[in-house]
């Protein structure tokens, strides 16, 4: 799967989390509000609320942000009206991106969006202009190091899952999104912890090979993507060596 398990490999190597903490927070409360603001602040009964709840405890979001998200989404406090954007475009050497944006001014993610993508070497396209190359599936990690691999595939399996690979210490597990939470929910059920949990990822259809300077640019503008407000997920159709990743930037 190369470009998306590699992207995560990346970020992986720069040790700058503690860094981007208040980033991060925001991106995961936007994500918190739109999914109380479209399925209810109930998180026994709204999946997407339930799981972008046990990932900002994942990153040690206080309870009281927490809480206020859920409330600005469900009306009780005054929020803002966030909208899901995807836009699309082409990175250095031609790698095709897919961006996952949540904003309340779409003027402004667009704008800003297209100035990063050309300071970064390269361009947004239109709606469908690089989609046709990806598949969208949802994604699921579990510590290979931790579990037997036949232990996990026959529960994986048994919740609808479409296919498991071993990446490194982890096992992937891929399935559609509309079979995500039942996969899940037969993991935890047979006692087998998630690490990951992705409802939505854009897998490549095929990849185009990078190295050099050009892995670098590419991997620098990927940053500068994520490292938006707006921007909530990036995915591409890259492959690189590990190497070039660890000497990047």
């Amino acid at each position: 799967m190369a470009g998306h398990s590699k992207w995560k490999q990346i970020k992986h190597y720069k040790a700058a989390a503690d860094a981007k903490r208040g980033a991060l927070f925001t991106k995961l409360i936007r994500e918190i509000t739109i999914a109380a603001k479209q399925g209810g602040g109930d998180p026994g009964g709204n999946a997407r609320l339930r799981l972008a709840i046990e990932t900002a405890r994942q990153n040690s979001m206080p309870k009281e942000n927490i809480e206020r998200a859920v409330k600005k989404g469900t009306g009780e406090l005054e929020g803002v009206d966030y909208q899901e954007l995807t836009y699309e475009g082409y990175g250095p050497g031609g790698v095709a991106i897919m961006i996952g944006a949540l904003t309340d001014n779409a003027t402004r993610t667009v704008a800003d969006l297209r100035h990063t993508m050309s300071r970064g070497g390269g361009t947004l396209g239109t709606p469908n202009s690089v989609a046709f190359m990806f598949d969208r599936k949802a994604q699921l990690a579990v510590d290979a190091t931790k579990y037997a691999e036949d232990r996990v595939l026959e529960a994986a399996m048994d919740g609808g899952a479409e296919d498991m690979a071993r990446d490194g210490d982890q096992f992937t597990i891929t399935t559609e999104p509309s079979a995500f939470h039942a996969v899940k929910d037969a993991l935890e059920s047979k006692g087998i912890a998630v690490t990951e949990a992705e409802p939505v990822v854009m897998m490549p259809k095929s990849s185009v090979k990078v190295e050099g300077g050009t892995a670098d640019q590419l991997l620098k503008l990927l940053e500068a993507l994520e490292e938006m407000d707006d921007v909530q997920k990036v995915w591409a159709n890259f492959d690189m060596d590990v190497a070039d990743m660890a000497n990047a930037g």
